[in-house]
């Protein structure tokens, strides 16, 4: 059976999966979040971009799957034991995966998200939405809309 929407949050409050890539701590919206998986096997494909390791398989389902440290210009790393996947809604019965390092918790933003600062670059073009502090850290809110973005270039290029 094919989960295709939000799931019931017991909490409401807790409104972000937390996860770290490098030294840096991020999150994403729940209600953007399938499931959360161990790695699988990755086919890469010919002439993808730098940040997509390839295609998966997940119960049927051919999965992209975006290498988060790549995308943020970190070297790639092994699978260590902590090393997920997030799979993401990506419209209908479509998703996208996301290797992170690891998966750290759920937890809500009580005091908001808060835009990022202007430090040079494109933040849109990096896919931040906004900074929150959590745990006496800041996290990254990450646009998962920009991963969804990629998926559809691919599908319209005629890569998947």
């Amino acid at each position: 059976m094919s989960d295709t929407g939000p799931r019931h949050r017991t909490d409401p409050q807790k409104n972000l999966v937390g996860f770290v890539v490098g030294p840096v701590s991020y999150a994403i919206d729940i209600s953007r979040v399938r499931e959360i998986v161990n790695p699988l096997e990755v086919t890469p494909l010919p002439h993808m971009p730098h940040d997509v390791a390839g295609v998966a398989d997940h119960r049927g389902e051919v999965i992209p799957v975006i290498e988060l440290r790549a995308r943020f210009g970190l070297d790639r790393a092994d699978n260590a034991r902590s090393t997920k996947w997030i799979l993401l809604h990506a419209g209908g019965e479509r998703s996208v995966g996301i290797i992170v390092d690891s998966v750290t918790e759920v937890f809500g933003a009580i005091e908001g998200i808060r835009p990022t600062p202007e430090v040079g670059g494109n933040r849109d073009l990096r896919g931040i939405a906004g900074v929150v502090t959590h745990n006496g850290r800041l996290t990254f809110v990450l646009e998962t809309g920009r991963f969804i973005e990629i998926f559809e270039a691919l599908e319209a290029s005629g890569v998947l």
